[in-house]
């Protein structure tokens, strides 16, 4: 009675211990992936300091840049499902679960044009127009704030944070693309839950990297945390007091108030 049923046919006991192995290796190559796009925001962002908008970089650049910030955040907090989500493949692990992370990264990637204008509105704001840059500073930090508290966000945050019911959805995915196209939805998903989080490295500076460090526990601790979705509520009111706060201390938006970030330039990470 050791032997476990699958598909219909006994499975001997080693093999569970070969699939554990297998599991294993391929949460290292995730959690790998996550720690090298650390070190390189972590460089890529003591090199940049500082500077406002888009930083001097072209679309291509930024993009990149973009889709390496979210690479570093946000797989720390996906790990659990492609622990669940490696668990439905049987074969070539690996590789499947790897097209399941690019496909997921995609989806974040695919917001690096939006970032890139967001960005460059935003340096122009500091530099040529510094009391529409304030306001906008509060209606970012207002916008975020009403984000959190609403029913899409917690529905949003509900499919991060219980994946199970999905890998029948899944499952039904088909093609040679299907592993990809999975890891895509689950990254709109995602994509849904964190957006308004990430519209603050608008008021923070892109390459912020204590901004950066800050949201990327907050994101995992939303979707990992027990009390995540309290977790939740509290930082969307705890924007909306920023909102407030920065109408007399508009450097709290360094991002949107070029002195507040030149400020911080000279006495951050460089």
């Amino acid at each position: 009675m050791n032997s476990v049923v699958a598909h219909g046919r006994p499975r001997e006991p080693g093999a569970t211990q070969y699939r554990g192995t297998l599991h294993t290796r391929a949460m290292a190559v995730l959690s790998a992936i996550a720690l090298v796009a650390w070190v390189i925001t972590v460089i890529w962002a003591n090199d940049m300091g500082n500077m406002p908008g888009t930083m001097g970089m072209g679309v291509g650049e930024f993009v990149a840049m973009w889709t390496l910030m979210m690479s570093a955040m946000m797989l720390p907090s996906v790990a659990p499902m492609g622990f669940l989500y490696s668990r439905t493949i049987t074969a070539k692990r690996t590789r499947r679960l790897a097209e399941f992370v690019l496909g997921y990264v995609a989806a974040w990637a695919a917001t690096g044009l939006v970032a890139f204008c967001l960005a460059w509105i935003a340096g122009r704001l500091a530099a040529d127009a510094p009391t529409a840059a304030h306001v906008t500073a509060v209606a970012v930090f207002a916008g975020v704030g009403i984000y959190q508290l609403t029913p899409l966000k917690a529905r949003c945050l509900n499919h991060c944070r219980s994946p199970l019911g999905h890998m029948m959805h899944y499952a039904s995915f088909q093609g040679p693309l299907r592993h990809f196209n999975a890891g895509a939805h689950h990254g709109i998903f995602c994509l849904g839950c964190c957006w308004a989080l990430m519209v603050l490295m608008v008021a923070f500076g892109v390459m912020n990297l204590w901004a950066m460090i800050g949201l990327a526990v907050v994101i995992a601790l939303e979707k990992l945390w027990r009390h995540g979705e309290l977790l939740s509520k509290v930082v969307g009111v705890a924007s909306l007091v920023l909102a407030v706060a920065v109408i007399f201390r508009p450097e709290i938006a360094p991002g949107l108030n070029l002195d507040g970030m030149m400020d911080m330039g000279s006495t951050g990470m460089n």
